[in-house]
């Protein structure tokens, strides 16, 4: 690791955002005090994450006497269900319900699985064998129809013994509308089973819908135990070097969680790390001036894209992980399967294919020299000359050019002796296509024009390949960030604390009266308040923000509407509602009837952020190129000047052919593009 403008400063207030990505960790420190930034990056421990986590602060140099926030986005949750890694878990379950999670939807919710003709549903998390029922029911209105007894749950307790379960998931039918009998079986099964870990739908989900409910609940079960014991040993760790706060974990709703909160409901940072990479990128943006931008950010293993509107991403209330529904308050994220570790290779029909499958961290691709043999993106991109072989990836990585040049000869030579260069720039299309097929996926698909937005790319490989995208998609500007390789570790900084809570209330829009919603209202935030109470926020002032669940009557699902305020008049709400599902869907019916889904309520807590560093201004002569070297565009090799980011100062103006390099990513400006450096380092791109 190569540090960046260490904080330093006796007693200075000192935070730390690390972010765990699939090639690499990533780091920010920051000095309250002096202003000062440092990065580093050291490569990820794929099963023993908390080492890179404490080799990174080494290679910092961190006092952590000094630090008061750690600021902290895993992938393990994630990893554990990609990887089906999960804990031994069992469900408990309303008599005759078991196979919810089996029937699901009758659909295929995998993307491109509709027309695949051997197609294979993903098993449950939890076999059949290991789902028990009890006796018990609760109506829609939260009535009681058969009581739940101890009796009942005497009987079943004997089934789940035997079944030896890690961690248990407490599922009843229309839980969210009464949880006193999943209240009463949790009571139960912590004296029964003190040393499994249990969740219960109502406190994971607390939102109607069975299946997604439960799917989520079980999930949540399956991760949570691994996701504990990651965080008590990194806690434990940190303290032991003298850390005296509390470590503040990402969660997929934009804010953070305590670690007692994220290993309970481990489920809420499926998204942890590209949430921070949003926060990060919307705070450098409204620093440079822009609200409406697309936020791109590729690593090594997958690219994930988030449109913003107005400062603001969108959210949603679910999403798939591996063909998993996941119901939980989280950023409207779209991921693809393309980084800068995703593998080419030469598929049954004898075409050219690049990912989904990665070389992840271990071994990594060929030019990482640790065993990878097959071609990677980041072959190509050495390969074709935009990454420097002399340059330490990274800061500590030395790349061979020759072990990348042999395996992509040896995959053109089973795609029949295609030229290694105009392989590698095939390789490289393909992966610009499925990036920028993402991102119309998030705009043009949702009623919004990509070229009326700004690109922000970030993440070790984005502003190698966003100008290719940004062509893609007819986006003509792009504003890549400083230490866009660290930027989802610094958003953590910038990430405000958020708590939020749904209410599931099926009910006409115009049946609701404004005394009735401010009631219930009123309910939500002051259960969000507990909430902050536990969690210890402590004082300071708190904002809530209020959206509403929204569908014609008839209609399956709904839109979420964010409210401007919470007694926004009904007939406002209603056309509001008309407009969005307009934009959305490309039409909208004013004349039917609206339905009330849910409502949706959130705290937020603002943390102090890292103000912009000015840079000096440069005059046209003292822009210098570092150097030169022929790289690939166009079909053909130009002599491309490369120039050295920390070097360039605010005013600085580069036309293309151009490389820029700087610790942790490579920016390439093609022919008919062109290069200004703002007054706080970023780098504006335009044609």
């Amino acid at each position: 690791m190569t540090p960046r403008g260490k904080a330093s400063g006796r007693g200075a207030s000192l935070l730390v955002g690390i972010d765990i990505g699939g090639t690499f960790t990533d780091f920010v420190l920051w000095d309250e005090r002096s202003g000062a930034l440092g990065v580093g990056k050291v490569p990820s421990r794929p099963g023993a994450e908390w080492e890179a986590v404490l080799q990174g602060l080494d290679a910092l140099q961190v006092d952590l006497t000094r630090v008061r926030r750690v600021i902290h986005a895993t992938t393990i949750g994630t990893n554990i269900i990609l990887e089906r890694k999960g804990a031994r878990a069992a469900l408990l379950t309303t008599e005759g319900f078991r196979d919810v999670i089996e029937i699901g939807r009758c659909q295929r919710l995998i993307p491109g699985s509709l027309f695949h003709i051997k197609f294979v549903r993903p098993k449950p998390l939890i076999p059949r064998s290991r789902r028990f029922e009890v006796r018990e029911r609760m109506l829609k209105d939260g009535t009681v129809a058969t009581p739940l007894t101890e009796a009942a749950l005497e009987e079943v307790a004997v089934a789940l013994a035997a079944a030896e379960p890690e961690a248990v998931a407490v599922c009843f039918l229309h839980s969210y509308a009464n949880p006193a009998h999943e209240r009463l079986a949790r009571t139960f099964l912590a004296r029964r089973f003190p040393a499994s870990h249990l969740s219960t739908s109502h406190e994971v989900v607390g939102e109607f819908r069975e299946f997604e409910r439960f799917s989520s609940t079980i999930m949540n079960a399956s991760v949570a135990p691994g996701t504990s014991r990651y965080l008590t040993r990194l806690e434990a760790a940190l303290v032991e070097r003298g850390y005296r706060a509390r470590l503040q974990i990402m969660a997929s709703n934009g804010g953070t969680m305590t670690p007692e909160a994220a290993s309970r409901l481990a489920v809420r940072t499926i998204l942890s790390g590209p949430v921070g990479g949003v926060n990060g990128a919307v705070h450098v943006a409204a620093g440079a001036g822009f609200r409406n931008l697309i936020t791109y950010d590729m690593g090594g293993t997958s690219t994930d894209v988030c449109l913003i509107q107005d400062g603001r991403a969108g959210t949603v209330g679910w999403s798939l992980l591996d063909g998993y529904p996941v119901k939980i308050a989280q950023l409207n994220i779209n991921t693809v399967g393309a980084g800068g570790g995703s593998l080419a290779r030469c598929d049954e029909a004898g075409l050219l294919r690049v990912g989904p499958e990665s070389a992840g961290a271990v071994p990594g691709p060929a030019c990482y020299g640790k065993g990878g043999t097959e071609p990677t993106v980041t072959d190509a991109n050495l390969v074709l000359g935009r990454l420097d072989a002399t340059r330490l990836l990274g800061g500590r990585l030395q790349l061979r050019p020759d072990v990348a040049e042999a395996a992509l000869g040896r995959l053109a030579q089973a795609l029949g002796r295609m030229a290694i260069p105009k392989l590698a720039d095939g390789i490289l299309r393909i992966g610009v296509a499925k990036m920028a097929s993402a991102i119309r996926e998030i705009s043009v698909e949702r009623g919004h024009d990509p070229r009326e937005f700004v690109l922000v790319p970030f993440g070790g490989a984005g502003p190698m390949h966003a100008a290719f995208v940004a062509e893609e998609l007819g986006i003509d500007r792009i504003l890549v960030p400083r230490h866009p390789g660290n930027l989802s570790a610094f958003g953590l900084l910038v990430s405000d604390l958020i708590q939020d809570r749904t209410e599931t209330w099926i009910v006409p829009l115009e049946a609701v009266s404004r005394q009735a919603l401010q009631a219930r209202w009123d309910a939500l935030r002051q259960t969000l308040r507990e909430a902050i109470q536990a969690d210890g926020w402590g004082p300071g002032p708190i904002l809530f923000r209020y959206a509403l669940d929204l569908r014609y009557r008839g209609q399956a699902f709904e839109l979420t509407l964010p409210l401007t305020r919470p007694d926004q008049p009904m007939r406002e709400i209603e056309a509001a509602f008309h407009k969005a599902h307009e934009q959305t869907y490309g039409h909208s019916s004013p004349g039917e009837a609206v339905e009330l889904i849910a409502l949706r309520a959130s705290a937020v807590r603002t943390v102090l952020k890292p103000p912009a560093d000015r840079l000096p201004r440069v005059t046209r002569a003292g822009v210098r190129p570092s150097g030169e070297r022929p790289v690939f565009f166009g079909g053909k090799f130009l002599r491309t000047r490369r120039y050295d980011r920390e070097a360039l100062g605010a005013g600085a103006r580069i036309r293309g052919p151009a490389i820029i390099e700087e610790l942790g990513a490579t920016t390439v400006v093609p022919p008919r593009w062109q290069v200004e450096v703002g007054r706080t380092g970023h780098i504006l791109m335009s044609r």
